[in-house]
């Protein structure tokens, strides 16, 4: 419509509107029903006050993958919620040491942690199993134990007795076997090995005759340069890179049986979290399982990367581990598991949940992922 067509109409609607109103007064015309009456639209709910959450971890600020996962997790709370979550990001050491995050979450001094759960098993064996076991689940398997397997209930239950609530928070999927300044060629070299492994992983080098040691990842190539450890696992290329565990040690050596898909986890302190209402839980739940995603996807596009230039750039040796090692991997674990089981009624109920999962989702992968990797990385002719 041109502007004088609408002028034209405009007033043609002026000169009916008038004529109408004319015969009405002059009683010519019934007047209509009065027009109904239209609320003023409500003025917009209140906001609700600002929320504050202090997340302490056991991470550096700022180290790949684990730390600006979970300040990325922190960040993502404050712009899902247009700031009404303000989030105090605290990296190891900067407000508790990293492994009293724990202790500080569930007594209520800060809100939440990030962290890898294993790290509790001296509080309760169960607590390893929402990390990584040896033998255990990779990060396709866990999420779907957790998810649909009844793992986030019994998660739920055994961080209920500590004042927690947790959540997946992040992966790093299969990780290295370790790093080591001497060549492993039977389980024999082990003995006597002072290791960092923590977790299951642990106790399992234990059997073997190592000694393991719990260390944050701050404090690891210090330990290893000194000569204080042999041998020490962290995760994966792309974050032992930035250690620079190649300094001091050579043989880099895989798979890992102790960590498959090592989950992280948001706890939170659960007296806060059951006071939270439920648009705000989910909006963490929505956050939190971002980064599981997130995170997992960070770490397969760069650990391949970072493998060549260790090899190319720092001489760095990778070995497999043989099949006789792993089958005494193998053998210790169980005696692990055996000793797990008997902790308590709790601790029984996660492994049988966690087996049933590793024997049932793990059957599926075998026919389904496993199997059409191989077939793939035949065709095309790709090796380790």
């Amino acid at each position: 419509m041109n502007r004088r067509d609408f002028l034209t109409g405009a007033a043609v609607g002026v000169v009916v509107g008038a004529g109408a109103t004319a015969a009405i007064m002059s009683g010519q015309q019934e007047a209509p029903a009065p027009a109904p009456v239209v609320k003023a639209p409500e003025a917009p709910a209140i906001v609700k006050d600002r929320l504050e959450v202090a997340i302490v971890t056991t991470w550096p600020r700022d180290f790949p993958g684990l730390g600006t996962g979970a300040q990325r997790f922190a960040k993502r709370l404050q712009d899902m919620s247009d700031g009404r979550i303000q989030v105090s990001y605290f990296a190891a050491g900067e407000r508790v040491g990293a492994f009293d995050s724990f202790d500080e979450v569930a007594s209520g001094n800060a809100q939440a942690y990030h962290a890898a759960d294993y790290y509790w098993k001296g509080k309760h064996p169960g607590w390893a199993y929402f990390t990584a076991v040896p033998f255990g689940l990779t990060y396709t398997e866990m999420n779907a134990w957790i998810r649909f397997g009844g793992g986030q209930e019994l998660w739920d239950e055994l961080a209920g007795e500590f004042g927690l609530k947790g959540l997946m928070c992040g992966n790093t999927g299969v990780q290295m076997g370790g790093w080591f300044r001497k060549e492993i060629n039977s389980a024999d070299d082990l003995k006597g090995l002072k290791m960092r492994i923590p977790g299951l992983g642990g106790d399992v080098m234990a059997k073997l005759g190592a000694s393991p040691v719990s260390l944050p990842g701050g404090q690891i190539y210090e330990n290893l340069v000194s000569g204080a450890i042999d041998a020490t696992e962290w995760v994966g290329p792309w974050n032992d890179e930035v250690m620079k565990f190649y300094e001091a040690a050579k043989y880099y050596y895989y798979p890992g049986m102790h960590e498959p898909g090592s989950m992280l986890s948001a706890g939170f302190n659960k007296k806060f979290w059951e006071g939270l209402s439920k648009s705000d839980q989910a909006l963490i739940e929505a956050a939190a399982s971002m980064e599981n995603d997130v995170m997992m996807a960070e770490y397969n596009a760069k650990n391949g990367a970072a493998l060549a230039r260790l090899t190319r750039d720092q001489g760095v040796q990778v070995r497999k581990f043989n099949d006789e090692i792993y089958n005494s991997f193998g053998k210790a674990a169980k005696e692990v598991f055996d000793g797990v089981v008997t902790h308590s009624d709790l601790a029984k109920r996660i492994h049988d949940s966690f087996d049933k999962a590793r024997r049932e989702v793990g059957g599926w992968s075998n026919v389904s992922d496993q199997a059409y990797v191989e077939q793939r990385n035949r065709v095309l002719g790709v090796s380790s």
